[in-house]
């Protein structure tokens, strides 16, 4: 059963990074996202998302952690995040951390003693092989780095090395099974990290990598699974209200290990990407949206994956829509402000829980940049929060070359300072629509969900409860294939008109009718 509170949730990402610098040094910091918290509140977010905050070296932008109970001293200390936990309740604002289980960084206590040639009580903390010159097929290791004559396995980059959750099959001495003692031990290490955050504020995680535990698990990620059943029980019995959301992109089998909710995320060719970024992997290459004015519209390519999904899990958690990430090239990068209005209401009017990404509701838009932090072309969506006209467009008064990374250079950068006052602004249209979603019950992430109509290059019609919504994101006026005979205009984006016995939908528009 999911967290009752993210029935009405609606997220907001931030990368601490790049939200809001208060005290010069060029990089965003925890007084930052304290002092907007009422702006977060105002747009209509009700959650936090803070990406990776915990003390590191860097190399991967936080994911790579070197401490999990001490912040990095970059955003402050563990007193102001305490701190931000508790301003947040304030205003009834929950807030997720990042919780990164799968590997540490290389500078992790816990490794530099599994490294030493003399057992002790870390040594299998970590999976190493039996032999300095023996690797492991099909998994990435390294070797000729330790006192301990082995190798190691890492979960991704090289500063990563994989913590050990066991394999679900060992077939070598150096393999351990999933219930090993060793493997346990991890488990515990982990849950005692949670459980660290939650006794201090902390209303539940974010997971990164989540289906990456067990090594050379099964299609259906039972060793894994079993361990995050695991840590469900654990929440269940002492935070209950504690929420669980998973980078896994499999909902069908993320919900079913224990967590609340599990991402759609973009993956080039599926059916997310379809709608905001179908271009394939090269982002300046040819691109056909479904909300780009002048593509196809093709819906189904969208429906195919996303109604399997939700039809099998509608009643054991929630899909997470997102409008980028952290990971994704902003949507900018080919989408108007206007065709962003549409695309931005079917998101936050679909079940489940939103997450709205930093400076998304303003139009923030990619760059192309060098690599910071591990971020490589994920770096341009990484850039400085937009606020205002002022310096460094409100985010630090550093000098430029110190900012964590450069802000938008354009004359006509977009900030929330020019949004504020335009009540046509994408800004305001996203305070509009999060507005009408916490209105309206049958909008939130458990209503009712049915498609009416979706044909190639016409509107695309669906309900929620007692609401039917119609997308048109096409250049052409068209009718609404639906029945209007009691129905009234509750909400809408463009151009919508009744007509006699019809309603009619203008060339990129949005409509709710009740």
């Amino acid at each position: 059963m999911a967290a009752k509170w993210l029935k009405n949730a609606v997220f907001y990402e931030i990368y601490p990074q790049s939200f809001l610098d208060t005290n010069g040094d060029g990089i965003g910091d925890f007084e930052g996202i304290i002092e907007k918290l009422d702006y977060i509140k105002g747009l209509g977010c009700n959650a936090l998302w803070i990406n990776p905050c915990f003390d590191s070296p860097f190399k991967d932008a936080g994911y790579d952690v070197r401490d999990y109970k001490k912040v990095a001293p970059r955003y402050g200390t563990n007193e102001d995040l305490y701190r931000l936990f508790e301003e947040a309740h304030k205003l009834g604002i929950h807030v997720l951390l990042d919780l990164v289980p799968g590997h540490t960084s290389e500078e992790h206590e816990w490794f530099r003693m599994s490294q030493k040639a003399e057992p002790n009580e870390y040594s299998d903390r970590y999976i190493w092989t039996s032999f300095c010159f023996e690797g492991c097929p099909g998994l990435p290791y390294i070797g000729g780095e330790s006192e301990r004559s082995a190798t190691y396995i890492l979960n991704f980059f090289k500063c990563q090395p994989a913590l050990n959750y066991g394999f679900l099959k060992p077939d070598k001495p150096w393999m351990t099974g999933i219930h090993d003692p060793a493997a346990v031990a991890t488990r515990e290490a982990i849950k005692d990290v949670m459980r660290f955050w939650l006794d201090r504020g902390c209303d539940g995680f974010r997971v990164d990598m989540a289906s990456s535990l067990v090594k050379f698990d099964d299609e259906k990620k039972s060793g894994t699974s079993a361990i995050w059943l695991n840590v469900r029980e654990m929440l269940e019995k002492d935070y209950p209200e504690a929420a669980m959301v998973s980078e896994w992109g499999d909902p069908k089998l993320a919900l079913r290990a224990g967590y609340d909710a599990d991402f759609f995320l973009n993956v080039p060719g599926n059916g997310y990407s379809s709608l905001l970024r179908d271009y394939g992997m090269d982002p300046i290459g040819p691109d056909n949206s479904y909300f780009k004015k002048d593509s196809d519209h093709d819906i189904s390519r969208f429906l195919g994956e996303y109604l399997d999904w939700y039809e099998d899990t509608k009643d054991i958690g929630y899909i997470s829509m997102i409008t980028c990430n952290h990971d994704t090239v902003r949507a900018t990068l080919h989408l108007s402000p206007d065709e962003l209005k549409i695309a931005y209401a079917f998101l936050f009017t679909m079940p489940g829980v939103p997450f709205l990404y930093y400076g998304d509701e303003i139009g923030m838009r990619y760059q192309f940049l060098p690599t910071k932090e591990g971020g490589y072309y994920r770096t341009g969506s990484r850039t400085p929060m937009q606020w205002s006209s002022g310096k460094n467009l409100g985010f630090s008064n550093a000098s430029p070359e110190q900012l964590y990374l450069p802000v938008d250079p354009a004359e006509d950068a977009p900030t929330v300072e020019d949004q504020e006052t335009d009540p046509d602004s994408l800004l305001n249209t996203i305070r509009r629509i999060l507005m009408l979603r916490h209105k309206e019950e049958d909008l939130q992430a458990d209503g009712s969900f049915e498609v009416l109509h979706a044909v190639k290059g016409e509107p695309f019609v669906y309900r929620r409860g007692k609401i039917t919504i119609a997308v048109n994101p096409g250049l052409v006026e068209a009718e609404v294939p639906v029945s209007t005979e009691g129905k009234s205009l509750l909400f809408s984006i463009g151009t919508c008109r009744f007509e006699k016995n019809t309603f009619l939908i203008g060339p990129q528009s949005f409509a709710a009718i009740r």
